[in-house]
C-alpha cells in the first residue's frame, strides 16, 4: 500500500497480559478504535509500543496481526529500532515480508553515531527495501540529530520521502520546509506541539494521546485541515493536560493509563516497567479523570469541507 504522507497515525502501545504475553485481542480493539476515529495510519513498535522489550517474534506478530485487522485500509509502519546495520537491514526486510507497508526508522540505537556513521546506516536501510522510509528525528531522547544536510544526503533515496520531526523546534517545520519543499513530509511527533507545527506546514501526526483519545486526535488535524481553527483551538485546549503526559520518562505507563480509563487498553507493562503507583499514579488518575469530566463534543470532523 501507497503511504500518504499526512493525517494522525497512532504510535500504538504494546497490550500485554498478566502473563506478560502479547494480548492480541485488546490490540484488536484499541486498533479497531483507531480506525473507526478516522486515523491515516498505525505505527507499531515504537517508544510508546516498547519497542526495546519486544523478540522479533512478537515485533512479526504485531504486524502480521496488524495487517490483518486493518485489511488494507489504512498502511501498517513497523518501527526499526536496532543496534547494528545489520539488524536493521534483516529487521526491514521481515517487516516487508510481514506486510509492513513502510518504516519509521530510528539512529543506531546504545552507540552515538556520528553525522557520516548515521546517514551511511540510513542509506543502508533504506537501499535494501522497497519500503518508504520515515526517518525518526528526536536528538531529545535519542541523542543524534539528523541535521538537514544530512537530509539532503539522505534524499537521494527516493525511498526515503518523511521525516517523523521531533526535535522540539517548531521553527525547523519551516526550515525543512523551504529547504525541500514537498520532497520531504514533515509528521510531527510531539504531541504538545502538534496543533502549532500543523499550523505551520507539518503534514500529519505520529499521536501518542491518540492510543487513548482517537476521536479527538483526528478532530483536531480535521479541523485545522478544514481552516477551522479555533474549533481546533478549543480542543487542543482542553487536551493539553492529557497531551502532556506524552513528553514524561513514565509516557507508556500514562498512555496505558489513560488507555484503560476510555476503555481500550490495560496497563499491564512489560518490566523493568511497572504501572504507575501511590501518589504518581493518583496524580497522573486526576488529570486524566478531569480531563474526561470536561470531554468536549465534537463536531462532525470526518465530513468537513477543506
Amino acid at each position: 500500500m501507497q503511504i500518504q504522507w499526512k493525517g494522525v497515525m497512532p504510535a500504538v502501545t504494546t497490550k500485554f497480559t498478566q502473563e506478560d504475553e502479547l494480548d492480541l485481542a485488546m490490540f484488536e480493539i484499541n486498533i479497531r478504535a483507531q480506525m473507526e476515529a478516522g486515523v491515516h495510519g498505525i505505527v507499531l513498535g515504537g517508544t510508546l509500543g516498547e519497542a526495546s522489550t519486544l523478540r522479533s517474534e512478537e515485533k512479526r506478530t504485531l504486524t502480521q496481526t496488524a495487517v490483518n485487522i486493518v485489511d488494507g485500509k489504512i498502511p501498517v509502519l513497523l518501527n526499526i529500532a536496532e543496534q547494528t546495520t545489520q539488524g536493521a537491514i534483516a529487521a526491514a526486510k521481515i517487516a516487508e515480508k510481514d506486510g509492513a507497508s513502510g518504516l519509521m526508522v530510528l539512529p543506531p540505537m546504545r552507540y552515538k553515531a556520528g553525522d557520516v556513521e548515521t546517514v551511511t546506516y540510513f542509506k543502508a536501510i533504506a537501499n535494501s527495501t522497497s519500503l518508504p522510509i520515515m526517518i525518526y528525528n528526536n536528538p531529545v531522547d535519542y541523542k543524534i540529530e539528523v541535521t538537514l544536510d544530512m537530509f539532503e544526503d539522505l534524499l537521494s533515496c527516493q525511498n526515503i520521502e518523511a521525516v517523523k520531526e521531533s526535535t522540539r523546534d517548531i521553527s525547523n517545520v519551516t526550515r525543512i520546509k523551504n529547504r525541500f519543499g514537498d520532497r520531504l513530509k514533515i509528521m510531527t511527533g510531539v504531541d504538545t506541539i502538534a496543533l502549532e507545527s500543523l499550523l505551520m506546514g507539518a503534514d500529519g501526526w505520529i499521536a501518542g494521546l491518540v492510543c487513548a483519545f482517537p476521536a479527538e486526535t483526528v478532530a483536531i488535524y480535521e479541523l485545522q485541515k478544514a481552516g477551522r481553527i479555533q474549533e481546533a483551538i478549543a480542543i487542543y485546549r482542553w487536551f493539553f493536560p492529557l497531551l502532556e503526559l506524552d513528553i514524561n520518562p513514565k509516557l507508556v505507563q500514562n498512555i496505558k493509563l489513560a488507555e484503560v480509563h476510555t476503555g481500550i487498553g490495560t496497563e499491564m507493562v512489560r518490566a523493568p516497567r511497572m504501572p504507575l503507583f501511590g501518589a504518581e499514579r493518583e496524580k497522573v488518575q486526576a488529570i486524566i479523570k478531569k480531563g474526561l469530566a470536561n470531554r468536549p463534543i465534537l463536531p462532525d470532523y470526518k465530513n468537513l469541507t477543506v
